[in-house]
């Protein structure tokens, strides 16, 4: 007598399933319009944004050297989610194979490091700027601004590559699905049976010790900063000062809101609905790199105008 086939397993082991909005499987098609438009607003901004910087010679400044790399990390953000999201979303391709899963989760805490990295560089810039006005071209020169760039891109590359590199040699038996419609480093060790402790506490201490050294320094500075221009004798001058700070100021709540927010629902939210989840995880990685051009291009005054003599450039022709 001939013993039945048991069925393969192998699907548990290199391929997980993504996830798009749990029980908004029907609405797919719709849904995923303002999500393309988000991401596609993202992208032309953030290329606009690098445009303007390399092209204006008005913005060949430190701050705005800082701005394109920040743009940047903005696009490596969008890049490292769209194909999936849009993937899920339109096709209903929910299969993805683990070395893909583990490349695309490790580009996306890259950046999201970086991002983290880049704010705090935009904080000490803001800092040398007001409180030391003479020396600022002098210290903070392009060389050194790309310089500092490149480290935290190296950076943000090398704390990330312990944990991606063990992820690879996970034995994966658990059943489920990823919680996203990309893969992060906290929903692929959920589904790992091998032992997950060095990736759990790696994780935990990489958190603790980048981004928020990264949160503690951008308050740091801006102690000194606020200290700084409250020592100014001029009310106008102090509000000018001020001014110069708001569109960061926006950019790091921007980010750091919902990293929060995505961080206390995956570690405290296990009972909340699958779709909250989603929500959470969608906003977190499209909201910073669409409202930031939007930010700078509204809040500085430079910006704009760079953008209205393009414009009237074009009309010109």
């Amino acid at each position: 007598m001939r013993m039945p086939t048991l069925p393969s397993t192998s699907l548990s082991f290199s391929t997980f399933l993504l996830t798009g909005f749990p029980g908004l499987e029907w609405a797919h098609h719709w849904i995923s319009l303002p999500i393309f438009v988000g991401y596609l607003v993202a992208i032309l901004g953030n290329t606009t944004i690098l445009h303007l910087v390399r092209t204006d010679p008005s913005l060949h400044q430190p701050m705005y050297y800082f701005l394109a790399i920040l743009a940047v990390t903005d696009l490596g953000l969008c890049m490292s989610t769209l194909p999936s999201v849009l993937k899920v979303l339109w096709f209903n391709a929910r299969m993805v194979r683990l070395v893909p899963c583990v490349l695309q989760q490790h580009f996306l805490h890259s950046f999201s490091f970086m991002e983290s990295a880049v704010l705090f560089a935009m904080a000490l810039d803001r800092l040398v700027a007001i409180r030391f006005p003479l020396r600022y071209a002098s210290v903070l020169t392009g060389p050194r601004v790309a310089l500092a760039g490149l480290v935290l891109g190296m950076r943000s590359a090398a704390i990330t590559a312990a944990p991606s590199l063990h992820l690879l040699k996970f034995d994966y038996c658990h059943p489920g699905a990823l919680s996203h419609a990309y893969c992060l480093h906290q929903d692929m060790i959920r589904l790992a049976c091998s032992d997950t402790r060095f990736n759990r506490l790696y994780g935990l201490c990489i958190i603790m010790l980048a981004m928020g050294s990264d949160v503690l320094f951008i308050l740091l500075s801006y102690t000194i900063i606020l200290h700084t221009v409250l020592a100014i004798a001029s009310a106008g001058e102090r509000l000018k000062a001020l001014n110069t700070c708001v569109s960061h100021i926006l950019a790091v709540l921007c980010f750091y809101v919902p990293v929060l927010g995505l961080s206390i629902v995956h570690r405290f939210g296990h009972h909340t609905s699958p779709l909250v989840h989603t929500l959470m995880g969608t906003v977190s990685v499209l909201f910073p790199p669409l409202m930031n051009p939007v930010i700078y291009s509204i809040k500085t005054q430079q910006i704009r105008r760079a953008i209205l003599k393009v414009f009237s450039l074009r009309k010109m022709h």
